[in-house]
This record gives C-alpha cells, sequence and structure tokens, in this order.
C-alpha cells in the first residue's frame, strides 16, 4: 500500500499516472470498437479534425467516432467516476462496506422521480430538459433521508442488516411505483423501460457538460471531506472528540451524493452496483483512507463503466444490452461476496 501512497496519505504520482493510462485505454477502446469497429488511425485523425474544427468529411469515421461514440464514452466515464465516488463516501460516512446508491435505494428513488417527470413532461419553467434531472437530485435525497431516518428510529446503532432491508424494501417499493408509471407512460414507454435499465444510447456532449459540472462541483466536495470521512471510520463519538461537525459533514456529504447520483440517474437511468463494486477493489488495493479511496475509486469506476459498457455494446452485437444489466451481473456477485466477508467477520 506504501508504494502507491504519498506523506500526507494521497495517492502517488506513480499511481495517477497509472490510473491516467489505465482511462485512456479504456476510452480508446471504447471509441474503436462496436457494432462497426473503427481502426485507431482513423480514430486519432477523426479526434484531430475535430479539434481542428474542419469537421473531416462530415460521413463515415468522422460521423462514428465524433458524433456518436465520444460523447457516449465520456458519459460512461463520467457517470462510472461519480457513482463509483458516491459510493465510497456512503460507505465511509455510514461505516458500511455494502452501502451503495443502489443498494440503499438511493438511485431507486432517483429513478422513479425522474421516470415520472420523463412520462408526464415535468418541467423547470426557463431551464428546458431539467426538470428530469431536479425531480431525481430531490427523489434521491429524500429517499436517503427518509431511509437512514426510519433505519435510525428501528435500530439506532444503524447496523449493516437494518439499513440493507429497509433499502432492498424501499427499492421493491420504488419499483412497483415505476411500474405503475411506465404503465401510463403511453408513447414513452419503449425508451423509458430501456433507461430504466440502464443505458447511455444517443447521450450528447450537452449531457457529459452537464455531468462534468455536477463531477466537479459535487465530486469536489466530497474529496474536500476525506479527513472528516477518515474521521468517521472510528465512529461518531470519536470523530466528534477530534473536532469533527458531524452534523454538518454529514449534510453536506449527503447533499452532495444525492445531487451527483440525481444528475447520473436522470442521464443514465439505473446503473447499479458501481459505488459497490470499485470502492470495496479500491479499499483492497490502496487501504481504509479515504485520501486515498476517494480519488482510486473515482479513475477506477470511469474505467470500469467504459469496459461495462464496451461488453454491453459488442458481446452480442449488433445488438446492444443495457449497461445497468451488465453493471448488475457483476455487482450481484460482488455484493453476495462483501456481504459473506461481512458477516463473517462479525
Amino acid at each position: 500500500m506504501t508504494t502507491h501512497a504519498t506523506r500526507n496519505g494521497g495517492l502517488s504520482p506513480a499511481a495517477y499516472l497509472l490510473f491516467a493510462a489505465a482511462l485512456a485505454a479504456a476510452l480508446l477502446l471504447g471509441i474503436c470498437l462496436g457494432s462497426v469497429p473503427v481502426a485507431p488511425g482513423e480514430t486519432f485523425r477523426a479526434l484531430a479534425a475535430a479539434l481542428r474544427g474542419t469537421g473531416g468529411d462530415g460521413a463515415g469515421a468522422y460521423s462514428i467516432v465524433v458524433t456518436l461514440r465520444l460523447p457516449r464514452v465520456l458519459c460512461v466515464a463520467l457517470m462510472g467516476a461519480s457513482l463509483s465516488l458516491c459510493g465510497g463516501a456512503m460507505q465511509g460516512l455510514l461505516r458500511n462496506p455494502l452501502a451503495d446508491g443502489s443498494t440503499l435505494g438511493v438511485s431507486s428513488g432517483a429513478a422513479l422521480g425522474a421516470a415520472v417527470a420523463i412520462a408526464f413532461g415535468v418541467s423547470i419553467p426557463g431551464l428546458p430538459g431539467a426538470g428530469a434531472a431536479g425531480t431525481a437530485m430531490l427523489s434521491a435525497f429524500l429517499s436517503l433521508v427518509f431511509i437512514l431516518t426510519l433505519a435510525y428510529r428501528l435500530d439506532a446503532s444503524l447496523s449493516t442488516n437494518t439499513i440493507l432491508l429497509l433499502g432492498v424494501v424501499f427499492s421493491l417499493f420504488t419499483g412497483s411505483l415505476l411500474s405503475l408509471v411506465i404503465t401510463f407512460a403511453g408513447s414513452r414507454l419503449r425508451p423509458l423501460l430501456f433507461w430504466t435499465m440502464g443505458s447511455l444510447s444517443g447521450s450528447g456532449y450537452g449531457d457529459a457538460l452537464a455531468l462534468a459540472l455536477a463531477l466537479l462541483l459535487c465530486g469536489g466536495t466530497i474529496l474536500f471531506f476525506s479527513r472528516e470521512l477518515d474521521a468517521f471510520s472510528l465512529g461518531e463519538p470519536s470523530a466528534r472528540h477530534v473536532g469533527v461537525d458531524v452534523r454538518r459533514t454529514k449534510l453536506i456529504v449527503l447533499v452532495a451524493v444525492s445531487a451527483l447520483i440525481g444528475i447520473c440517474v436522470s442521464i443514465g437511468g439505473s446503473i447499479g452496483f458501481v459505488g459497490l463494486v470499485v470502492p470495496h477493489m479500491a479499499r483492497m488495493l490502496f487501504g481504509p483512507s479515504h485520501r486515498r479511496l476517494l480519488p482510486a475509486s473515482l479513475f477506477g469506476g470511469a474505467t470500469f463503466l467504459l469496459l461495462a459498457d464496451l461488453a454491453s455494446r459488442v458481446v452480442l452485437a449488433p445488438l446492444e444490452l443495457p449497461i445497468g444489466v451488465v453493471t448488475s451481473l457483476i455487482g450481484s456477485v460482488v455484493f453476495v461476496r462483501i456481504f459473506y466477508l461481512t458477516r463473517k467477520a462479525e
């Protein structure tokens, strides 16, 4: 672990370089491969033409790379980084290795809010297209507050089993409401069904910009509280003892996590288990310190979701699997393993 850490507890430059190389390779694979493969040379020429603003020939490789695949892989990378960062922060805040937007029902709540906005045309005056994002963020935050409040009333120790059970029940409840929304979706039924399974097909540069801004603002806030999250690992009384404002920290981190998950869900639908799998792997490689764990989760999440998205496009090409199906298949296996190890440790 120490070879990947600096004196102040953060990741070393070598670790950042390794993560950047893995991310760049995954981005390149995501752009080059698909139902219509594009050679790396043609890919670089198309990207160079886009940077110069010449527009290439407007068709062929340029159209595939710049118009279709580049905005998609950017959205996938940003969403993977966001979801993984949120999972790592929630696990630290709740001292629960199984905490994640999907296991706690936060993603389900956000999906329900966004689906209502999409199906019934909810909008925000003066901000076209922001209705789904705003509704998803609000629903994610209210879902998390409701689950944690109910869990505290049932079990003041906020044990893993209580939180997980309530998260599962809440997810089933919101899933039923989501099915009811889909029933009345009318002409929006097909895209809404595909969206609920997680899909970034058709995402554009506007979506990538929204995700980048959300990650910069909310993700930066989460990273800023890395030291406080380290203190939370010792318990809230110990965190207070070392000078952490527990109530303020919890509120700010929960708002940042809910907002970031809400934006992700409103753009890409329900993509589960990214925030569970990647932080768990990062913790195994870099240890529990959030000054290493959160940056590692951010880069690892982007790379992981890029590879999952690539698999969703090439495994059954020319058919495309919803990316949420791929992450759920992987995540469910990891979830069972983590739960088994957690129970064994108890």
